[in-house]
């Protein structure tokens, strides 16, 4: 009987090498060939599993995002036990691919993200992964308002899908400053702790006068 070919772990072989490479090199590095030898196979063999460069690239990028969004899940189910607010705050931290164990995975992400600004295929599939992330952080945001007192007299309202977005473009922008050097980690951690710190103060009404 012929060999079975696992085509979707060959497809998540293959994403690996992609993202390796871009790691190294940023996106203008990939090539199909690159490619096919990091991956240890065949150039037909990557050619069988994507029928064109974007295509791959796409599922690369679609990968990337799963694997963070997965990471983030996994850390709000670990502790469940956490404030909602708390749960922001490491929700943020594991967007921002602050830690060293993830300085390789920050450096694939603002590759994807540079491209993506003038490839729009690639630039759908980032809005996809990010919308995703946005409606788990309103959630968070939502609830931590409501656990922080919001509804008493004389809180601020605040609205949570605004909040949601400013975070991760909070997230987003720190990632950039620590991998240029602008910021070391635990300098981005209190900047990101600061905010929300304030967003939360923000939100309690004030004691009996």
């Amino acid at each position: 009987m012929p060999r079975q070919v696992d085509h979707e772990g060959r497809r998540r072989l293959v994403a690996e090498a992609v993202c390796g490479l871009a790691d190294e090199r940023g996106l203008e590095g990939v090539t199909l060939r690159d490619v096919a030898a990091r991956a240890q196979v065949s150039m037909g063999a990557v050619q069988r599993c994507f029928r064109t460069k974007d295509e791959m690239l796409v599922f690369a990028l679609a990968a990337v995002g799963e694997r963070i969004g997965a990471r983030v899940r996994a850390r709000l189910v670990r502790t469940p036990a956490q404030s909602a607010a708390s749960a922001v705050g490491h929700a943020a931290t594991e967007i921002a691919l602050l830690d060293e164990q993830h300085r390789s995975e920050a450096r694939v992400w603002l590759a994807f993200l540079a491209q993506a600004a003038v490839d729009e295929t690639l630039a759908e599939t980032m809005r996809r992964n990010q919308a995703a992330l946005q409606e788990v952080f309103t959630g968070l945001i939502s609830q931590a308002c409501q656990g922080q007192g919001q509804d008493g007299d004389g809180a601020v309202a605040l609205d949570a899908a605004r909040e949601a977005r400013t975070v991760l473009a909070l997230a987003d922008g720190l990632t950039a400053h620590v991998l240029v050097g602008h910021l070391t980690p635990a300098e981005a951690q209190e900047v990101l702790h600061s905010h929300l710190s304030r967003l939360w103060a923000s939100t309690q009404a004030p004691g009996p006068h």
